[in-house]
């Protein structure tokens, strides 16, 4: 099964739901990153939540995340858009303790509870909106739901949940996001409350095979949900070698001079993907010499 999330409402229109899988998305990451278990578990938490935020925006809109608890693994960055594309990385990608006192990956540890989580949303405007909140829990699904709950005033309930194989491998990733729209009635929200408590977590529902339309179907009632949408979900990073020529244009004749008499070639890599771009000596030149000032 390929990964992909859904966008739904419920009880006519009472609550918005989303709901996805991103077990290869997250595989990708970590792939990418060589994230151990711990830090694979917060990158993907993040992931998750943050593709289904990009799935709120319209057009060309776009988001990025910044999560800094002050823990080991140090910042988490995600960038998403509305076409379910997102891409991340964690500042320490080696980070891994051992189970918490619940049996599960000590996300809270690594990610640390001293910050905040901000979200800067471009929205085609002349001004981004930026939302940040104090980080509440580390574990970041409480974090992201306080995040709805404080900066926009939804309220909201976010589950996000990864499963790592003993290779370090991503066993299942996915998530879900419900919000109460004005007026919804009390009957409502207690049976979604009730529901909520007694679901399994939702790692394990995406291990067992349930589709995002089953998931929602299990947080709120098969005959309460309606699918408006599916989208894809990929990992996706925009960085090319153009990019990085524009940015040691930018740079100045002088630091490219130093680069050329000091390594004869320049390395590039990107922060969200790992890929790595070469310059050679003769590209360093060419480069140079398209420099305006």
């Amino acid at each position: 099964m390929s990964d992909y999330l859904i966008k739904a409402l419920a009880y006519d229109g009472q609550v918005r739901a989303y709901a996805a899988r991103s077990t290869e998305t997250v595989g990708e990451a970590q792939r990418r990153h060589y994230t151990w278990p711990t830090a694979s578990a917060a990158l993907g938490r993040a992931m998750t939540a943050g593709v289904m935020m990009g799935a709120m925006l319209k057009g060309e809109e776009k988001i990025t995340i910044r999560i800094n608890g002050g823990g080991p693994l140090g910042p988490i960055l995600i960038d998403t858009n509305a076409k379910g594309e997102v891409r991340g990385y964690v500042t320490n990608p080696q980070t891994h303790f051992d189970l918490n006192e619940h049996g599960k990956l000590d996300v809270r540890r690594a990610v640390g509870t001293d910050g905040f989580l901000s979200v800067v949303k471009d929205i085609g405007l002349r001004e981004n909106f930026t939302g940040q909140v104090p980080l509440v829990s580390g574990e970041l699904g409480e974090d992201f739901t306080y995040y709805f709950v404080t900066s926009e005033q939804v309220p909201s309930s976010v589950g996000v949940g990864v499963l790592v194989n003993p290779d370090n491998s991503i066993l299942a990733a996915g998530g879900f996001i419900i919000q109460l729209m004005p007026g919804t009635e009390d009957k409502t929200i207690t049976e979604i409350e009730n529901r909520l408590k007694t679901i399994e977590p939702i790692s394990k529902m995406i291990e067992k095979g349930l589709t995002p339309e089953q998931i929602l179907n299990e947080l709120l009632g098969q005959e309460n949900v309606k699918i408006l949408e599916t989208l894809p979900v990929t990992f996706s990073c925009s960085c090319s070698k153009e990019k990085f020529s524009n940015g040691i244009i930018s740079l100045g004749k002088e630091e490219i001079e130093d680069m050329i008499e000091t390594d004869g070639q320049a390395e590039a890599q990107c922060h969200f993907c790992n890929e790595k771009y070469q310059f050679t000596k003769e590209e360093l030149e060419s480069l140079k010499e398209q420099v305006k000032f």
